[in-house]
C-alpha cells in the first residue's frame, strides 16, 4: 500500500538531504569527506529547519526525507539529524526518512511513497522523477529546464510550493 492511500489527493512533500538541508560547496558536501566530529559541525542551509517546519504544518506532517547514500553516510545524517534535533524542530515525523544506493532509485521511492512535490539540488534526480512526481524544484538554481521549477533558497522555495498547493485546491 502506497503511503498516501489514505488521501490519495493530499499533496506529499519530497525532500533531499545534501545540499538541500545540511550545507555543502562543490558536487558533495565536506558531510561526506570530512571526519565524523567535522560532519556533525556541517551547518543547515539558511532557513531550512524554519520553511520544513512551516511547510511541515502545511503539508499535514506528509514531508519525507528521500536521500541517496551507501551505509556510512545513512549513519551519518541519522546521526546529524538527531544531533541538531531536525525532527523535533521541523515537525517531520522521525520515520519519515528513506535512503538508497543510486539517485534513480529515489523516483520509485517517491511513487511508492505517493510524493507530490520533490525538492533536490541535482538535475539528474529531478529528470528521473518525470511522470512520476508532478512538482519538481531544484534548490540553489536560478535557471532550470521546461518542467522543473528553480528555487534559489528556501525562502524561495517556501514561497513556490506555497503558491502551488494554493493552485492545486483552487
Amino acid at each position: 500500500m502506497k503511503r498516501n492511500d489514505r488521501h490519495p489527493s493530499a499533496p506529499v512533500l519530497g525532500v533531499d538531504i545534501g545540499r538541500v538541508i545540511i550545507e555543502g560547496d562543490g558536487p558533495d558536501t565536506s558531510f561526506i569527506g570530512g571526519s565524523d566530529e567535522q560532519a556533525m559541525r556541517a551547518p543547515a542551509m539558511h532557513g531550512a529547519f524554519e520553511s520544513l517546519r512551516r511547510l511541515t504544518t502545511l503539508f499535514e506532517r506528509r514531508v519525507w526525507l528521500v536521500s541517496k547514500c551507501g551505509p556510512r553516510i545513512q549513519e551519518r545524517s541519522r546521526r546529524w539529524l538527531d544531533r541538531h534535533r531536525f525532527f523535533q524542530t521541523t515537525g517531520i515525523p522521525y520515520g519519515q526518512l528513506r535512503f538508497c544506493r543510486e539517485r534513480k532509485e529515489k523516483a520509485p521511492i517517491c511513487l511508492d511513497l505517493g510524493v507530490t512535490l520533490f525538492i533536490d539540488d541535482r538535475l539528474d534526480v529531478l529528470h528521473a522523477m518525470a511522470g512520476i512526481v508532478p512538482y519538481r524544484f531544484q534548490f540553489g538554481a536560478s535557471s532550470a529546464p521546461e518542467g522543473v521549477v528553480p528555487v534559489r533558497n528556501w525562502d524561495e522555495a517556501e514561497r513556490v510550493i506555497a503558491a502551488v498547493l494554493d493552485v492545486r485546491a483552487a
